[in-house]
């Protein structure tokens, strides 16, 4: 694999690149899927190219080939070139990359059980298991759609770029996928999608207890039918789970904060950012509310040492105590803004250009148990998990339909609550933050963004928090 990189940035220099990289990358995935108890065919993901990205007299260009033959890559490389050649006239100002070390390292995710010595007649026995206990008599709700995935995707690649670097990296990514959906006569239906996802081995299907939280989901679906009433109008006190806790993270402050996109350059696919580059400072939220986003987690499913532009990666600080405290940048948008990369570039396949992306988004946790949360609030709701959500294109208007969710009387779990709504901004969710609770937990999910589309693996997460006076409908 260094070979095909290193024969990339070389020919790319010797046609006139300032700069040259060149990451070849291979996915090999497989996807098992249970539907309705019936086995669907195994889906297989295999690639395996090199992309190469160029500097000629700072317009940037990007080219890929699925073929390892000398010559193609050769001809991928004079390619990259002729794109950026073409694209000088364009460009209202020359590229720049901002000034980084060049890394060289071999690191690995290790897996103590290799899932590619497991047979796929085993991964099926579990995807069974957990379709035998969503079995009526078990759950005591009837559940006419049950979609139940187990996906593997292991990646590899290898780094090199004309200023030195040299990276090779193995990640392994796995995660299991449950959809349900649940009806009771005259009652209606509700549907629940629950995500585990980790870089490890097939040891994590374990540590999932995969038939246990299916069973367990699929009850609450069940009781939320049955016993749910309507949940409370006007100005209450909110409890709100891990699960949208990280969600709210991912989408209103992990995407607002991507540099790319507040330079507009997502406006076309993804939209804008409400937040401007002279807002580093601007307080948005309560001094309770620290979000972070951290490729470095151990076994997290955003996991990664190094980033697809040869930029060590760490935690980055987006929001620290209510405080806007930095943005997501590549070494483009760094040098822009005049500060370090700090390792953000991604790419999902070799023949996608590297772009910025979250990895793993949290906010980081408090003092309080999640019982403290609860018996503090008089009167207000338990959102524990959410059904839906949606948030306008400047990531600014937000609304998350709550599924299992509860109410609180008196600091006591009482009624389940049927779809509670929270439509609020993102000053004002983040402005009504009044505790933080110490229990953290995080979800698998599949982050969406560029044009073409690349859907990367990332953690969501945190502890639950309490919002005061919110409005809340449904």
């Amino acid at each position: 694999m260094e070979e095909y990189a290193r024969l990339a940035v070389d020919h790319s220099l010797s046609l006139g690149a300032k700069y040259a990289e060149a990451r070849v990358q291979r996915n090999l995935g497989r996807t098992y899927t249970l539907k309705n108890g019936t086995v669907e065919p195994v889906n297989l993901t295999r690639k395996l190219g090199v992309g190469i990205r160029v500097i000629v007299d700072g317009a940037l260009g990007f080219s890929s080939t699925n073929s390892l033959e000398q010559a193609d890559i050769r001809s991928a490389a004079e390619s990259a070139v002729r794109t950026a050649k073409a694209s000088r006239r364009l460009i209202a100002s020359p590229t720049r990359l901002s000034q980084e070390k060049a890394w060289e390292d071999d690191w690995e995710v290790k897996m103590k059980i290799d899932v590619r010595n497991v047979s796929p007649e085993e991964k099926f026995e579990v995807l069974f298991t957990i379709e035998k206990s969503l079995a009526p008599e078990n759950v005591h709700v009837s559940l006419p759609s049950r979609i139940i995935l187990f996906d593997e995707d292991l990646t590899e690649k290898y780094y090199v770029n004309s200023e030195g670097a040299k990276l090779h990296g193995f990640t392994p990514h796995l995660s299991l996928l449950f959809i349900l959906t649940a009806s009771e006569p005259g009652k209606g239906t509700v549907q629940r999608m629950r995500h585990e996802a980790q870089s490890r081995g097939w040891e994590a299907i374990e540590d999932w207890k995969p038939k246990e939280i299916a069973a367990d989901e699929a009850k609450t679906l069940g009781i939320l039918l049955r016993e749910g009433v309507s949940p409370p109008k006007g100005e209450v006190d909110l409890v709100l789970g891990s699960e949208i806790t990280g969600i709210i993270c991912h989408e209103s402050c992990g995407h607002p904060q991507e540099a790319d996109r507040m330079l507009g350059r997502e406006a076309a696919q993804a939209g804008e950012s409400y937040i401007k580059p002279d807002m580093l400072g601007h307080r948005i939220g309560t001094e309770h509310v620290t979000i972070v986003d951290d490729p470095t987690l151990p076994n997290s499913y955003g996991f990664y040492l190094y980033d697809d532009e040869g930029v060590r990666a760490g935690p980055r600080t987006l929001i620290r105590e209510g405080v806007i405290a930095g943005f997501l940048h590549n070494r483009e948008t760094a040098a822009e803004f005049g500060v370090a990369s700090n390792g953000a570039s991604r790419s999902v396949a070799y023949d996608r250009e590297p772009i910025i992306r979250m990895a793993n988004t949290y906010m980081k946790p408090g003092d309080h148990t999640r019982e403290e949360l609860i018996e503090g609030v008089k009167h207000g709701v338990y959102m524990k998990s959410f059904m839906e959500w949606n948030i306008d294109d400047r990531r600014y208007n937000q609304r998350y339909v709550g599924l299992e969710a509860y109410l609180i009387e008196d600091g006591k779990i009482t009624t389940p609550v049927r779809n509670p709504i929270l439509e609020v901004t993102t000053p004002g969710l983040y402005g009504s933050v009044d505790a933080v609770g110490k229990e953290m937990e995080f979800a698998g999910a599949t982050c969406g963004k560029g044009d073409p589309m690349q859907g990367v693996p990332v953690w969501t997460g945190g502890p639950p928090i309490r919002l005061r006076q919110i409005r809340l409908g449904g």
